[in-house]
């Protein structure tokens, strides 16, 4: 069996995941998700890794409560390591059957600690805190904790909503401030924008002369967003661009590792296994490098490390390829079918005034059906498509042919100059697409029907100045 890049537990999904570095290992807890019915309470995972490509499966970290303990479900948190070796684990204890005033599921701040260097962990229920006065006692969540040498004390921020406002803009990063890792005082929000329903998984970190606030949001959009400042008081700024990734990757949290800074988030999985399908929360664990730019904005891509484990050249049948379709389209089909993993570059001269181009993946013989990564220039975006779209009915106005691209699965992109690089690094059902080593998106591609990547261009010409396609070396899992 090929060795997998994207880590999913064997029973079950990677929920929300919690990144730790220590001694240049990286540790990423994860909330192990089985879709079981009745449901059952949600523990923490663990796996491994020093290298990002080797990652060791440890099981169960931190086990969920009882059905009468208010950590029924452990839910997304943090980890830090105080001054005497003391690894504290901060996470969200809700329990369906403990509600508040509201009828709604009350959610908790949780604590345990561990003495063996974060292998086994006892919880300590008597520090337990909920939401006070002003907040929801149902959100109040995702506990993360960094310590402010400038002022001597911990911080400690949580996805929160205020009691009052309009219903889809009460979301709220609340703030906690201890000097002991055990008492918390509450204090002014850490940030406060009145713009989303919620603020999920919050972080904070520094690089260079910048911080990077990061959150989660399911409002407008479902994604992960990031904001910049000069300090950790603000003001933040929005970047042009402020997104991680698309609407299937979420929950990104990050840690630093030998210097590089490492996000950890989830591929999500669709309802039944097809491309019409609902999305789902919890699916395939996933890893990007966030890089800053000059500017101090950040761009995201496939970790080097990945990439390079892709050694092995593979032919796609795709010869130098000059396309030219000023009013019309024109494509190039590779004669050679490809595996179920495989990793793709390809160089794109774009000429001026190009309405589209890009590749097709899983694509037919004669590239009418399959999937597109298409760069759009004049719009300035990435997107998914795919053909046949979805039918409503056989008559030929029931297809979705007013719906342009695959919904919630659109980047922004600077496409302008010539020259741009896409990768791709396909595993299965799921596809990684990088945009010149700054714009990810991440996607499933559930239909297996056709195995070939070509290259297309509408309405203007591309030519392609370098494709490779590269498969990994056969391994076995163990």
């Amino acid at each position: 069996m090929q060795h997998r890049v994207f880590f999913q537990p064997t029973d079950g999904w990677v929920g929300d995941v919690i990144p730790f570095e220590q001694d240049g290992e990286l540790r990423l807890f994860y909330l192990h998700e089985r879709r079981e019915t009745p449901k059952p309470g949600t523990p923490w995972s663990l796996v491994t890794t020093r290298d990002l490509v080797n990652l060791e499966d440890h099981g169960t970290a931190l086990p969920h409560g009882t059905p009468d303990d208010a950590d029924f479900n452990a839910y997304t948190g943090s980890v830090v390591r105080d001054a005497d070796g003391v690894h504290h684990l901060f996470y969200t204890a809700q329990n369906p059957a403990r509600t508040g005033a509201d009828g709604l599921p009350l959610q908790l701040v949780a604590h345990a600690t561990s003495t063996d260097g974060a292998r086994t962990w006892v919880k300590h229920p008597g520090h337990t805190f909920g939401a006070p006065a002003g907040y929801e006692s149902a959100d109040w969540r995702d506990p993360y904790v960094f310590r402010d040498e400038r002022h001597g004390v911990w911080r400690m921020l949580i996805a929160a909503r205020h009691l009052s406002g309009p219903e889809r803009r009460r979301g709220v990063i609340a703030q906690c401030v201890s000097d002991d890792l055990v008492r918390w005082t509450p204090a002014e929000p850490f940030w406060d924008p009145r713009r989303y329903i919620t603020h999920e998984c919050p972080e904070v970190f520094r690089l260079g002369d910048w911080w990077y606030l990061v959150y989660s949001e399911f409002s407008e959009s479902f994604t992960t967003r990031y904001r910049m400042a000069r300090g950790p008081e603000g003001p933040w700024l929005v970047p042009d661009r402020d997104t991680v990734d698309g609407r299937a990757f979420y929950a990104a949290k990050s840690a630093e590792l030998n210097g590089r800074r490492v996000f950890a988030g989830w591929i999500a999985t669709r309802e039944g296994g097809t491309d019409d399908g609902a999305w789902q929360w919890a699916g395939t664990m996933s890893l990007l490098e966030a890089v800053q730019n000059p500017d101090g904005t950040l761009g995201f891509r496939i970790p080097e490390e990945i990439v390079a484990v892709f050694d092995q050249e593979l032919p796609a049948g795709i010869p130098p390829t000059a396309l030219d379709a000023s009013d019309g389209y024109a494509d190039t089909v590779g004669t050679e079918p490809l595996p179920a993993q495989y990793y793709v570059r390809a160089e794109l001269d774009i000429a001026p005034g190009t309405t589209e181009c890009g590749l097709l993946l899983k694509a037919s013989a004669d590239g009418d059906r399959g999937y597109r990564i298409r760069l759009e220039p004049k719009r300035g975006r990435l997107v998914l498509d795919r053909w046949p779209r979805r039918g409503t009915g056989d008559a030929q106005w029931q297809i979705s042919g007013d719906v342009p691209f695959q919904l919630e699965l659109e980047r922004p992109a600077d496409l302008g100059g010539g020259s741009h690089v896409l990768e791709v690094l396909v595993e299965g059902d799921i596809a990684v697409v990088v945009l010149d080593r700054q714009v990810c998106l991440s996607t499933r591609l559930y239909d297996d029907t056709h195995d070939r990547l070509g290259v297309f261009a509408g309405e203007g010409s591309v030519k392609v100045r370098d494709l490779r396609v590269r498969r990994r070396t056969a391994t076995t899992d163990a």
